[in-house]
């Protein structure tokens, strides 16, 4: 009897343990053909690194907390189809954390910036004005401030103090943030030219080929130091040009 007693208070502790896992992890269904671009080995590291949601990919929608496919809200459109997302279980926090951020600016951005020859494949769906989530920049700017300094002012102008420590031609951190689209360059950086060729994001950048090394020191970086360095720009003033600003 003591021994069923005290295998029954094991359960019972352990019992919020496994539903604390369970809100951890998303099981995902996705078609062969969505699969095939490489898309979601781009964006899921990013999400899970983000948010410490693991997401298990399982073969049919029955099994799955969250389907993309031909049914639900529209959230992306490329390669040959317009993707939906439809949630099977919308009171698990994991899965609403993920369809949360693929709905977000943050996760648009992310989809829509996945370029592996250098062209995006992947669009807004055209058939809808796409309804996204206003972001929240919730890195550490104390943080940003120091990554910046730390990686990208050998390039561009981060602060003040570093107005003589850059390269001329690539635009300050205060003009990027006069941008309207700021928040989109920040977030998908890394397949923006020329950064590819010397840019590592742990968890979401490939590794360099082989035969093509980065040609200078590489700028390596974690998820976190780029949700930081985003805070940090959003609280810089923009800079004040003057005129409407014309970029491409």
């Amino acid at each position: 009897m003591a021994l069923r007693v005290w295998i029954a208070v094991c359960l019972l502790c352990l019992a919020p343990l496994t539903a604390l896992a369970d809100d951890r992890l998303v099981r995902l269904h996705a078609p062969a053909g969505l699969d095939e671009t490489g898309l979601l080995k781009h964006i899921l590291p990013r999400f899970s690194l983000k948010t410490q949601v693991r997401i298990e990919r399982v073969e049919t929608p029955e099994q799955a907390d969250l389907v993309l496919g031909s049914e639900g809200r529209a959230l992306f459109e490329g390669a040959g189809a317009t993707w939906h997302m439809a949630v099977n279980a919308a009171d698990h926090p994991g899965t609403q954390k993920l369809a949360d951020w693929l709905t977000s600016e943050i996760g648009l951005n992310t989809i829509t910036g996945f370029a592996p020859e250098g062209t995006p494949l992947f669009a807004p769906p055209s058939d809808r004005v796409a309804e996204v989530a206003a972001v929240e920049l919730e890195g550490d700017p104390k943080l940003g401030h120091d990554v910046s300094r730390a990686k990208c002012a050998r390039c561009h102008v981060v602060e003040e103090a570093g107005r003589m420590n850059s390269i001329g031609s690539t635009p300050s951190f205060f003009v990027l943030r006069s941008l309207g689209d700021w928040i989109d360059r920040f977030s998908a950086f890394y397949v923006l030219n020329p950064h590819p060729s010397f840019t590592q994001v742990d968890g979401v950048t490939p590794p360099f080929p082989l035969d093509r090394p980065s040609p200078i020191v590489p700028v390596v970086m974690t998820l976190d130091e780029l949700s930081a360095i985003m805070a940090y720009v959003g609280s810089l003033s923009a800079a004040d040009l003057g005129a409407p600003i014309q970029h491409q």
